[in-house]
């Protein structure tokens, strides 16, 4: 029998959406990963897989939870999204990697549905790009990890 897992994986998941929408896929090590999600190496390979399957388990969720709740309502006020994320994704790994590209795709079409016309969800995305902090910002894994992720062994 395999060992017991000992840390919540929708934490780990939260944790690590944080990190890739702060640095990028390609701006995030492995050592980043578990220094920032405060679970072992072995750990996140046993559960995701690989650094791919960690970072598309936190795209998804990101998407499911923060971006498809909200459409009709970004899609209506003049506030940029906070979606960072997802509109990383669309830029930094989906012109390298089909499965990011059709859920990047499938949320802009959704996203166009809800504001009626391609159009509005141009401008919307581009009061984003104009808001977001300068993308390649170097975050410090070491000084700004989470707290609510304690480091945790299985």
């Amino acid at each position: 029998m395999g060992r017991r897992r000992s840390f919540d994986v929708d934490e780990v998941v939260q944790a690590a959406a944080e990190l890739f929408a702060r640095r990028t896929y390609d701006g995030v090590s492995i050592d980043d990963l578990v220094k920032w999600v405060g679970v072992h190496r072995n750990s996140l390979y046993g559960v995701f897989g690989s650094k791919r399957g960690l970072y598309l388990a936190a795209l998804r969720r990101h998407v499911d939870q923060e971006v498809r709740p909200d459409l009709a309502r970004a899609a209506r006020s003049g506030a940029a999204p906070t979606w960072d994320l997802l509109l990383l994704a669309a830029v930094d790994r989906a012109p390298d990697d089909s499965e990011v590209a059709e859920l990047v795709s499938s949320v802009f079409a959704e996203l166009d549905a809800a504001t009626g016309e391609p159009a509005a969800t141009e401008a919307l995305l581009g009061r984003w790009l104009r808001e977001r902090p300068a993308l390649g910002r170097d975050v410090p894994v070491e000084h700004d990890a989470p707290e609510s992720v304690p480091a945790k062994e299985i």
